[in-house]
């Protein structure tokens, strides 16, 4: 400083003496009780020589000791002004100023890229793989006819009668044979039976 060593100082002055902004003095000050400096016509702040150092042993013990602003109150009350200020760098020392931070700095936003695909989801089959391309069903079989197999296949007649609309099963299959082993009348005898039965009384209905 081209300053005498004893001479008053502004707070611009004291703040870039100790490398801070004029802000932080006023802070500590409103923190420290201790940190009186002389206010003349207008508020304006003057800083005398003890003033500079009892700064300069706050910035210490907050900046370089990583003291809280508690602490360094305690420290300030059970030890003393004088020792906080015989921590203070040299009044013919300056700080080199602290960075500061640059809220004009605008980081760049970058959005999310869209996918080029829209992913469809196909909620039919939970057995299917997700994503796999859907097979077209094939087509069924159709479920095979019901067989009797209580006679060969091949001993029915592939000749097409008209059948009677009361006879079915065995009695079907008789009505459209022109030849009969015993086996076969066997089956159809009681069928015989029964129409015969069954025709009787429509027979004696008619009549009656």
């Amino acid at each position: 400083m081209s300053k005498s060593p004893d001479a008053f100082r502004t707070i611009s002055e004291v703040a870039d003496w100790l490398g801070v902004q004029a802000h932080v003095l006023r802070f500590w000050e409103s923190r420290f009780t201790q940190v009186k400096p002389v206010k003349r016509a207008g508020g304006r702040r003057y800083y005398r020589p003890n003033d500079m150092r009892l700064l300069g042993g706050i910035k210490k013990l907050l900046h370089e000791d990583g003291i809280t602003i508690k602490g360094v109150q305690r420290i300030l009350r059970e030890q003393g002004v004088a020792y906080v200020a015989s921590l203070s760098q040299g009044l013919d020392e300056t700080a080199e100023p602290e960075a500061k931070a640059n809220d004009a700095v605008v980081v760049p936003f970058t959005a999310k890229p869209e996918p080029s695909q829209q992913i469809t989801l196909d909620l039919g089959d939970s057995s299917t793989t997700p994503g796999a391309p859907k097979e077209s069903p094939a087509a069924k079989p159709a479920p095979a006819t019901p067989q009797d197999t209580s006679m060969p296949r091949e001993a029915v007649s592939p000749v097409h009668v008209e059948r009677s609309p009361t006879i079915s099963g065995i009695a079907a299959r008789a009505w459209a044979r022109t030849d009969f082993d015993d086996d076969l009348l066997r089956r159809i005898a009681p069928v015989a039976k029964e129409l015969r039965a069954v025709l009787n009384r429509i027979e004696n209905r008619s009549a009656g």
